[in-house]
């Protein structure tokens, strides 16, 4: 199985969890996601009121300077690990 083909296996395992993992763990597949799909963080930082949309940027900018396969390994790693502690 190709990298691409474990990355959207393990994208379609996460929409099918039966619990809801917490913040912190959504935050880093997210940030895990948009940097193995879209690459590093070239979007503007959301304003002070914008709580949840900045939790985001940040958890994501973090992850610059990763490249899109190690991103897509660590996310399918990462998604693996969540998938043990919450089916």
């Amino acid at each position: 199985m190709s990298l691409e083909e474990q990355f959207e296996a393990a994208a379609e395992a996460v929409k099918a969890l039966t619990k809801r993992p917490s913040d912190e763990e959504l935050l880093e597949l997210y940030a895990l996601f948009k940097q193995a799909t879209v690459g590093d963080n070239n979007t503007s930082k959301p304003g002070m009121l914008d709580l949840k949309g900045k939790a985001k940027w940040e958890a994501w900018n973090k992850k610059k300077g990763i490249s899109q396969e190690v991103a897509k390994q660590s996310y399918v790693d990462y998604v693996n690990q969540i998938i043990t502690k919450y089916k």
